[in-house]
């Protein structure tokens, strides 16, 4: 049975890395010591090794180790013998690539599945839906196909922004950006603000957090669902 907890961030403002979501990773990884860590993202140009010690540090004061998936010469028997899974932000389009490089999109999805715990921040959580075609990020490199995990039967946009009636700003906002997708797309998108999260178990999905999320339908208006909302239906 599918574990997964799909967040916006990693981070909100005034806070540390996971600091918002401890207790309730602490519940979600309860009896779980140790985590595989997917750092392919890499924010900012971190090496893996940075980006690990990062995740390192998040996770130490709920006591739960930290290991990269880099340290290990076999990725996927890796990904097999974890227990728990993170997968943390950064470009989407070089998580991408690199999670088709080393032949591990069908691996993941087939441990989630057989109840592998999950967690994905931005990046990490962009990946758990249909397709990486709502991410946020720059192209800077071309992976071999924008298909991702599908644990989850529609697409994510995280770090979710609503316009700002007093900008002066005259670009494109997050629901054009959407709009178009849906121009040539029918999967379902939903706008995750930051500071909320999708809680799934099985095929129960619950809206956490802070913030209420905004779901794109194509050819419908936006709708609005608050926090502890089931969104299980999206499964359908």
């Amino acid at each position: 049975m599918k574990k997964m907890l799909i967040a916006s961030t990693s981070t909100v403002h005034g806070k540390a890395y996971l600091e918002y979501m401890l207790p309730e990773l602490s519940n979600f990884f309860k009896g779980i010591s140790e985590l595989l860590f997917i750092p392919y993202a890499r924010p900012g140009g971190l090496t893996y090794d940075e980006y690990t010690a990062i995740a390192q540090k998040g996770f130490k004061s709920i006591n739960i180790e930290v290991k990269g998936i880099h340290e290990f010469d076999n990725p996927r028997e890796a990904v097999n013998n974890a227990l728990g899974l993170f997968v943390g932000g950064g470009n989407t389009f070089e998580l991408v690539s690199q999670l088709y490089k080393h032949n591990l999109i069908d691996t993941i999805k087939n441990a989630v599945e057989r109840g592998t715990h999950y967690f994905g921040t931005s990046a990490g959580s962009n990946i758990t839906g249909v397709s990486m075609k709502t991410t946020n990020d720059m192209p800077i490199v071309y992976p071999p196909s924008f298909e991702t995990l599908g644990l989850i039967n529609f697409n994510i946009n995280p770090h979710y922004l609503d316009p700002d009636p007093n900008s002066k700003h005259m670009g494109e906002t997050r629901e054009t950006r959407i709009v178009e997708f849906h121009q040539f797309n029918k999967t379902p998108v939903l706008g995750l603000r930051e500071g909320s999260w999708l809680e799934v178990v099985g095929e129960q999905i619950i809206l956490k957090g802070t913030l209420p999320a905004r779901l794109f339908l194509k050819d419908k208006l936006p709708v609005e669902y608050q926090t502890e909302s089931d969104l299980s239906f999206l499964q359908l």
